[in-house]
């Protein structure tokens, strides 16, 4: 059982807390027994796993099953546990596990495209509205918050791993030739004459939406077709992108779902 922190792994996994670690070990992080278990549900391979005795205890046959498929598996103290989580009191395991680039995902009905998203749990909880809410996937500017950052991952409540996803280098190259294909392209704007309420969703469509402070950037927002807002109570400015991005999301899914 390992119960150093000079250990060299502990001190490795305690590094990727940090984006620039992450990027340079081609790592991330797996914290607390959910995100592990969808992460198994996936087919997703593991790198390291270090749980603690009362862990293993408490799920035998997830354990078994991490053991058949991680790479290395350690035994290590509480206080390690603690030390190489990013969580305050941390469940009892943790995993490291590839970073892998993906190809962009394909569209056929409803899309999601987020510029310059910064907070971690307000991309995480898109993430899993996104997954409940049926969207065939998602494209994030690259000048977001990592999309594997530790926070993002358990704010997406396990669905991570089952929705389509990739970073965009250029989000108006990429989408372009979705509005050539006859998808629909609809930014949200506070500006906006029409609200969310007069888009016919039943039409292939890709949601725009931006930055937490600052909303879409112009050039982005020049490439839909409809502009639209979310209609707010005197005296309120605006909403938090995640709720907003779930109010069109639900919008469209009810709209497909009457029809």
């Amino acid at each position: 059982m390992l119960t150093s922190l000079q250990n060299p792994l502990v001190k490795q996994i305690r590094k990727l807390h940090r984006a620039k670690e992450r990027r340079e070990q081609q790592l991330f992080l797996l914290e607390g027994t959910h995100l592990v278990a969808a992460a198994c549900l996936a087919d997703r391979p593991l790198v390291t796993v270090c749980h603690t005795p009362d862990w293993q205890l408490r799920y035998p046959e997830l354990c078994q099953q991490i053991e058949q498929r991680a790479q290395r598996l350690e035994v290590v103290s509480p206080e390690v546990l603690r030390a190489i989580a990013t969580t305050v009191e941390p469940d009892g395991i943790i995993a490291t596990v590839e970073r892998s680039s993906t190809a962009a995902p394909t569209f056929h009905q409803l899309g999601l495209v987020l510029e310059t998203i910064q907070d971690p749990g307000n991309l995480g909880t898109i993430i899993r509205t996104a997954a409940a809410a049926g969207a065939d996937g998602l494209l994030l500017s690259a000048d977001s918050v990592d999309i594997d950052h530790p926070k993002v991952l358990r704010a997406s409540a396990g669905q991570w791993f089952h929705l389509p996803m990739a970073v965009s280098p250029d989000l108006l190259a990429t989408i372009a030739p979705y509005r050539q294909q006859g998808f629909q392209i609809v930014a949200t704007l506070p500006t906006a004459d029409r609200t969310y309420w007069d888009v016919d969703f039943c039409k292939p469509t890709l949601l725009l939406l931006g930055n937490e402070g600052a909303g879409l950037s112009p050039d982005l927002a020049a490439l839909a077709n409809y502009s639209v807002q979310i209609p707010l109570a005197v005296g309120v400015e605006s909403l938090n992108v995640a709720i907003a991005t779930a109010l069109l999301l639900y919008e469209a899914k009810r709209q497909q779902t009457v029809d």
